[in-house]
């Protein structure tokens, strides 16, 4: 046995002595602690809910006692990680985004604290992008509590953001404006999450001790490093996940430049693609209730786990390649103790307004364990909320934020593929994704979504990026299966393209609006002649109001559809992307210029 104190180590060996480490001596002891972990990982995963928190807890442990022996004895240099977190009005979402990172350092000790009690290895950037001054001082009081809780985290603000945006030379500012925004001093707010973004890795560049062998870590704000798992009480977030430790090896494998890990929780998706599925789903559960006793015990608490795979909750998933759920998806009821299918009901009603910012409570994506976490393969999507870059990786942007589409992330996956294969790369390492903080019934700041005092929902601007989104990515799907990306500056075959599959989506969409428009119409007859039982429930006011906002935001009518419709609006829109695309190239050149020569001149913190 080692001479170095492992009393975690020693522990799990004797109670579990069929568990293969390789020779515990002092010589190989980190690697060890490598080899057990995806032993213990394998049995946790596959545990009851009380296996699963004592071997979740041996995993933490043996992840600390193995940090203490880097920080004591050395033997692995640790890359250090600098976290980047955009955010604009959304102070619930940032401290749930904060909190989960402390817990990560505290529970499975990556890089270990200094001797001022600060966790080493890590250094956090909240850039912010609010456009209300109370956000503004709420986000800052988040970042002075969690450094005074050992994060070493830095309020990147609007006046620094301008300042350091203005220390650009002049040329390469102005060659930039699309990618780092051109708003003034005074109105240097809600830039987007692409441009905010951007200028968030020139900070990161900042604050990197040693830039070219940091990890840049890209983060949404409404996203937690928690996964989730179905228990016996319904659905629960565990820090399950030792991240760093796996993206740092990962990483020093040398195989990787952009890294990437999905999202599990709520759809990262706007609802306007999640309509049609969800009404089949809300359908069902409307037919299966109508027959129930209201005051008889729920029994919505047996149903069938949202289906695995990918995309089941997208009303186009076939488009991405994925099958998509084939059959209506059962609700499972939340409600813990005691209660009657008239609270199951009323609950569930209460919470369909939610859907519009982005909820789907029937086609949550819970964590799948799929074996090793240092497996990787070739990626096609950026999630922008999570994913991890090294130094030359910080090239790698999200482009076009100017335009404000949807789906950059996927556009600019398909360009990074397109340019480096397989060092593009992801990995089963998911984070949590919640568009509601807290309890509210809608999210903080989001945009392209507006909620009115008559509780109606507009989400007609996000409803058109969503659809011109699409156009910018299967655009770039198109042109490379059969041009490369140095031919992008040939606008008039890059226009063909966008006409071509502007066309196809337009006919996609319009068979999806008559299906959304079929599921309501058949809902407003049930709601029209409920059954005897049910006609005087709370519930059906709600459904109500919820038909009446589906009707509003996917009616042939709603403001959305109108403008996809416009043949003006859609030209328009196909001169701002093909403009946008065959100005990528040129775009980068600058971009790469400014990134390797370390960014912009340093701005004291």
């Amino acid at each position: 046995m080692p001479c170095f104190d492992t009393p975690v180590l020693r522990a799990l060996l004797d109670s579990h002595p069929g568990f293969a480490g390789g020779p515990v001596d002092d010589s190989a002891l980190l690697a060890v602690y490598d080899a057990l972990y995806p032993q213990i990982e394998a049995r946790m995963w596959a545990a009851d809910d009380a296996g699963f928190a004592c071997w979740l807890a041996t995993c933490q442990a043996l992840s600390r006692e193995q940090q203490a022996l880097i920080a004591t004895h050395g033997g692995r240099k640790l890359r250090r990680f600098v976290l980047g977190i955009p955010v604009a009005d959304r102070p619930a979402h940032l401290q749930n985004c904060l909190e989960s990172i402390l817990q990560q350092c505290r529970l499975y000790g990556y890089g270990g604290q200094n001797a001022d009690g600060r966790w080493e290895a890590f250094t956090v950037v909240v850039a912010e992008d609010s456009g209300t001054p109370a956000a503004v001082a709420a986000h800052r009081a988040l970042v002075a509590t969690y450094r005074e809780q050992g994060l070493d985290v830095v309020h990147f603000d609007l006046p620094e953001q301008y300042a350091l945006l203005q220390s650009i030379p002049a040329a390469e500012r102005v060659a930039l404006g699309r990618l780092l925004t051109t708003q003034p001093a005074e109105r240097f707010h809600r830039k987007g999450q692409a441009a905010n973004r951007n200028l968030c890795y020139l900070k990161m560049l900042q604050v990197a001790r040693e830039p070219e062998s940091t990890l840049y870590y890209l983060v949404d704000s409404d996203q937690s490093f928690l996964v989730n798992r179905q228990t016996a009480t319904g659905e629960q977030a565990f820090a399950a996940l030792n991240y760093f430790h796996y993206i740092d090896r990962i990483f020093t494998s040398g195989e990787v430049n952009v890294l990437t890990g999905k999202l599990v929780g709520d759809p990262p998706v706007s609802p306007a693609v999640m309509a049609a599925n969800f009404l089949d789903d809300l359908a069902a559960f409307v037919e299966r209730i109508g027959t129930c006793d209201p005051h008889a015990a729920c029994s919505f608490h047996a149903a069938s786990a949202p289906p695995a795979g990918d995309a089941v909750y997208h009303d186009l998933a076939a488009l991405f390649g994925f099958d998509g759920a084939a059959t209506p998806c059962e609700y499972r009821c939340p409600l813990q103790g005691p209660h009657d299918h008239a609270a199951c009901f009323d609950h569930f009603a209460a919470r369909l307004g939610a859907f519009f910012f982005g909820e789907h409570p029937t086609r949550r994506t819970l964590f799948q364990y799929s074996g090793s976490f240092l497996a990787h393969t070739p990626a096609r999507t950026v999630y922008p909320g999570n994913y991890i870059v090294d130094f030359t990786g910080l090239r790698y942007i999200i482009p076009f934020g100017h335009l404000r589409l949807r789906m950059s992330g996927p556009t600019a996956g398909r360009l990074i593929q397109a340019e480096i294969g397989a060092r593009f790369a992801s990995a089963n390492l998911p984070m949590l994704h919640g568009r509601l903080a807290a309890a509210t019934l809608h999210g903080e700041f989001r945009p392209g979504v507006a909620q009115r005092d008559d509780a109606s929902v507009d989400i007609a601007d996000e409803f058109e990026r969503q659809f011109f989104g699409d156009v910018m990515l299967f655009s770039v799907v198109e042109w490379l299966k059969r041009r490369d990306l140095a031919a992008l500056v040939d606008a008039p075959a890059v226009a063909a393209v966008v006409a071509r599959v502007e066309d196809e989506l337009l006919d996609l969409y319009s068979a999806k609006h008559a299906a959304v428009n079929a599921r309501r119409a058949g809902l407003e007859r049930w709601l029209a002649a409920p059954p005897a039982a049910w006609r005087e429930a709370p519930a059906l006011a709600a459904l109500a109001r919820f038909l009446r906002n589906i009707a509003a935001n996917f009616g042939d009518d709603a403001p959305a559809w109108r403008k996809i419709r416009s043949p003006a609006h859609r030209e328009a829109r196909r001169r701002q992307i093909v403009d946008a695309l065959t100005h990528y190239r040129a775009e980068r050149a600058v971009w790469d210029r400014v990134v390797g020569r370390g960014g912009p001149p340093a701005i004291s913190r």
